[in-house]
């Protein structure tokens, strides 16, 4: 009898089932049984920021999963609150976040919970995080849980009307009228604001009064804006003919047109001119409908050219995620509830699988050996953020595709638990296997190949086994998962220090965390593995960077 595979003082030696703790360290029961790291609070609130908990995990249902990343918010506000405004702000500016309602969220309980100088710095950057109506409706409705209106939340909301220029105005009051319960009437009866300028109390009198109170007022020097104002009114009355017309020369949006001129593919024509890049992506499936989008019409070029353009995806902060669901979607030819139908355009659909690229940071390639893990297992089917027909294990395997184009040197795997005995059963799962994807395969084909790979429990630490039965040389190993690992004889951490005993490579683990729950399989103490956050759109350029020779933070 080995009685070292029981007691070692090397953790090497020793190797611990997941499903118990590796002795003399900080592992804590993960949600399916097994034991992981714990990651520091900090890690955990960029993990709600970008991923949210919007439809829960596979193992942790919305409610309790928002409850507990809302405390680690608390627990982050404690101690340091203007940090946390400060994140808040950088995600969201960014665009790193598929959705901005987790940077939302934050804000508002920081503008309930912060003190004085983390409510100050709430205040402040309010617009930058608040960019459109929506989000300022969304932030209203969540700030109500956490506080009254009070002085500080009546300056901010008052301070967002009047800071924008009329124009800019008027645009957000005419395109998002209303949201979550909450309208225009209501926030500015609330914050009181006082108009800086005739055109600014003109749009204010159109949001509490309507088109009689813009009727009312004389000496406006801005006709842009009643000429706006006057437009979208008029648009009621009007052919769609006419309305194309009107949409051009003011620059009107989908949202500030009727619905019943919306199935004529002339006034999609006139929208498209001068249609935001999101707005453009959202309603490809529409225009291809009504006759728009079809083969050889110039608005497919069009549309091609705007999703080709990388400085316009970014200053739209379109995200990668928003970008592969819309492929998704567009692809299959039909909305996913089957209301909708449409024939898709090939040339559109290559576009979108070109954007899904250009909307992640450019990473260069480390020269290394890379293997590109997909943890395919049953905890992986739970949702990304909230879309409900796109899953961790599509979004997942897109991602690793960004990585893979920039480096020329790398494989596929996908794995579930393996052939290795476990506590609850000697042989459960397929185990790990390559996968014959590649960057130049379209997206959508990727992920139905994805999609269509057996589900079974989770043992994160095959990659590193399975490279070192055969004997794979790696550098670098990047595995996709939830972290919620459980069924494998040996930890993964554990698994990689044998790979680099045994093969003399020294070789490192970036674990690409796809829920947003407190778990990693990376140990905290060793520089040679990293923690990142799935779905950030600069998640590829940090796998380059410590791959190339950079260590864990």
């Amino acid at each position: 009898m080995d009685y070292t595979k029981h007691f070692a003082t090397r953790l090497l030696r020793l190797l611990t089932p997941q499903s118990e703790p590796i002795p003399n360290t900080t592992q804590v029961p993960n949600s399916a049984g097994g034991y992981a790291w714990p990651v520091d609070q900090w890690t955990r609130l960029d993990r709600f920021l970008i991923l949210g908990s919007e439809g829960g995990t596979y193992y942790i249902g919305e409610r309790k999963l928002t409850q507990e990343n809302a405390q680690v918010v608390v627990e982050c506000l404690a101690e340091d609150g203007p940090r946390v405004v400060r994140r808040i702000l950088e995600i969201s500016l960014a665009g790193r976040a598929p959705k901005n309602d987790p940077a939302l969220f934050a804000l508002a309980i920081a503008a309930g919970l912060g003190d004085a100088a983390t409510k100050a710095l709430v205040w402040e950057v309010l617009p930058q995080v608040a960019r459109t109506s929506t989000h300022l409706f969304h932030w209203l409705q969540y700030v109500k849980a956490f506080r009254g209106w009070g002085r500080g939340v009546r300056r901010a909301v008052a301070r967002w009307y009047t800071a924008k220029p009329a124009k800019d105005l008027v645009y957000q009051v005419l395109k998002y009228p209303s949201r979550d319960g909450w309208a225009h009437r209501d926030a500015l009866r609330l914050a009181h604001p006082k108009a800086p300028t005739v055109a600014h109390d003109l749009v204010f009198r159109y949001a509490t009064k309507g088109w009689e109170g813009v009727l009312s007022l004389a000496g406006v020097d801005d006709m842009d804006v009643v000429q706006t104002i006057e437009a979208v009114e008029t648009l009621k009355h009007q052919t769609p003919g006419l309305a194309a017309q009107t949409i051009v020369r003011h620059g009107l949006t989908r949202e500030m047109v009727p619905t019943e001129l919306l199935s004529h593919a002339v006034v999609w024509e006139a929208l498209l001119e001068r249609m935001p890049v999101t707005a453009l992506i959202r309603n490809l499936g529409v225009m291809s409908k009504v006759g728009l989008l079809v083969p050889m019409a110039s608005a497919v070029g069009t549309v091609i050219a705007r999703l080709g353009d990388r400085k316009a995806l970014k200053v739209a902060r379109v995200h990668p995620i928003a970008l592969l669901a819309a492929l998704k979607t567009y692809a299959q030819g039909h909305g996913m509830k089957g209301k909708n139908a449409w024939r898709p355009v090939p040339q559109v659909v290559d576009a979108l699988d070109r954007s899904f690229y250009l909307a992640f940071e450019n990473a260069p390639s480390t020269g290394k050996r890379v293997m590109l893990a997909l943890d395919v297992s049953g905890s992986m089917s739970a949702r990304v953020n909230g879309m409900e027909y796109l899953d961790c294990r599509e979004a997942s395997a897109a991602m690793a595709l960004v990585t893979a184009a920039s480096e020329p040197n790398h494989m596929f795997t996908a794995f579930t638990a393996g052939n290795y005995p476990s506590r609850w059963s000697p042989r459960l799962g397929s185990g790990l296997s390559t996968l014959a994807i590649s960057p130049r395969q379209r997206l959508d084909d990727v992920v139905k190949r994805i999609s269509g790979l057996t589900f079974g429990g989770t043992d994160c630490a095959l990659p590193m086994l399975e490279a070192l039965k055969h004997r794979w040389p790696i550098d670098l190993f990047v595995v996709y998962t939830d972290s919620e690992t459980w069924a494998g004889q040996v930890h993964p951490a554990q698994a990689l220090r044998q790979y680099r005993e045994r093969m003399g490579i020294p070789a490192k683990l970036v674990v690409v965390g796809m829920a947003s729950n407190g778990f990693s399989i990376a140990d905290p103490t060793d520089a040679g593995m990293l923690d990142v956050v799935g779905f950030d759109t600069a998640t590829p350029q940090v796998i380059a960077d410590f791959g190339a020779g950079g260590q864990a933070r």
